[in-house]
């Protein structure tokens, strides 16, 4: 495409972007079980309003936006209280969980250069924590020692420490872990980084948001935030169960002291003192904006409903994968995750009834190893499991005839 001789008008540009839509996944209507979290028509409404609101403004500098300043504590406050961080805790609000994790993995490699002087280190990680932990040990410098999982999907704590040496400055669990959707034994984890002063990170940016309410509703949850001793940082992505706008996430630290191991400052250029809390330089106010405003509108009440809707629907959808001779689910959910793969994977490809629901308009994620498809499944789907399973059937009947079969694809696109 060559930038256009003239302008064109406002309107011309707008439906060209809706064109340009013709093809995606109709996720305001529930069938993408990935990338997207909808909360309702209502919420989308108060976010996209937030966010023209500060589209403009920069909280790379929150002398000049003050109100960036305020939006940053309200909203780090908020997720303090879901993690029972206490007067203590301290946090940036990020781009997303892989800043978030990125930031936690650089909090963990500086403060054992500076309190231990380790020159190589290390992390110790269960191979179900999320790829984003192995861009932070390749970007920074850290060896990743991935450590498989357990029969139940879950760390695997003694071969974990097994692993631990000299050199290690963090151990991660998830809560819960993405693949599989359940939630790791963050109490035994943590205690390996107690009894040796090290960084323990919980990744709950699936969780981070759910699991309290979850909690609250009567699900036995196990402890996983910060009333566990040990746990140093946890990450909490707001536009997944948040229903935020794309953008915003928190990374909380245990006190100041931890959280001052992932900002970067120097003055080793001309133009000044420079610093920032992440990775990112300029940070735009919209997403943060958006965050404030939708967990102001949705509130206490508001959230604690849209986790029971979710809750119910991943339930429904996991008793109607059971309850499908030909799929077998991987674990029961803990939370809104959940993932399946064949029986028999010799009579049935997953991949390829991927593509069979793909061409009915449901979007899932495929992954492996073992070849599953997963489903994230949020409020929206409440109400539309039903209509889910019924093309889950036709498409499986349809592959099994066609004995079809389907490639993995990738989570992620680099073209």
């Amino acid at each position: 495409m060559a930038l256009p001789s003239h302008g064109l008008g406002r309107d011309d540009v707008l439906a060209q972007l809706d064109g340009l839509k013709a093809d995606d996944v109709r996720w305001r209507d529930g069938h993408a079980f990935t990338l997207v979290y909808n909360a309702g028509d209502d919420v989308l409404a108060v976010a996209e309003a937030a966010y023209a609101k500060y589209s403009s403004e920069n909280a790379l500098n929150t002398d000049a936006f003050p109100s960036l300043r305020r939006i940053q504590n309200d909203v780090v406050g908020i997720v303090g209280d879901w993690l029972q961080a206490g007067p203590e805790g301290a946090g940036f609000m990020t781009s997303g969980g892989t800043e978030s994790i990125l930031m936690a993995v650089k909090a963990a490699r500086e403060r054992g250069r500076k309190e231990r002087n380790i020159t190589a280190p290390n992390v110790v990680l269960p191979t179900s924590a999320h790829a984003a932990f192995e861009k932070g040990c390749y970007y920074f410098g850290l060896e990743s020692r991935r450590i498989p999982v357990g029969a139940d999907w879950r760390a695997d704590v003694p071969a974990m420490e097994a692993a631990i040496d000299d050199n290690t400055v963090l151990v991660v669990g998830s809560a819960p872990q993405y693949p599989q959707g359940v939630i790791d034994p963050i109490a035994d984890i943590a205690a390996l980084a107690a009894a040796r002063d090290i960084n323990c990170h919980v990744d709950g940016c699936m969780g981070g948001v759910t699991l309290t309410y979850l909690a609250r509703l009567g699900h036995d949850i196990q402890p996983w935030n910060f009333t566990v001793p040990g746990v140093t940082s946890i990450s909490v992505d707001l536009h997944k169960f948040g229903y935020t706008a794309k953008g915003a996430s928190v990374i909380m630290h245990r006190n100041k002291r931890l959280r001052s191991y992932q900002t970067y400052v120097t003055d080793n250029w001309l133009g000044g003192l420079y610093g920032s809390s992440g990775v990112l330089g300029t940070k735009g106010g919209g997403a943060m904006a958006a965050a404030w405003a939708v967990m102001n509108y949705l509130g206490d009440d508001g959230y604690l409903r849209l986790a029971a809707a979710a809750r119910r629907a991943c339930e429904q959808l996991a008793a109607a994968v059971v309850a499908t001779p030909e799929l077998q689910l991987r674990a029961e959910p803990d939370a809104m995750l959940l993932a399946f793969g064949a029986a028999d994977p010799a009579q049935l490809d997953v991949y390829a009834l991927a593509d069979a629901l793909w061409r009915r308009g449901w979007y899932l994620d495929r992954q492996g190893p073992p070849a599953s498809l997963h489903c994230t499944v949020n409020a929206v789907h409440d109400g539309k499991i039903d209509a889910f399973v019924t093309d889950l059937h036709a498409s499986l009947a349809e592959v099994l005839a066609a004995g079809a079969g389907g490639e993995q694809g990738a989570y992620g696109t680099v073209e």
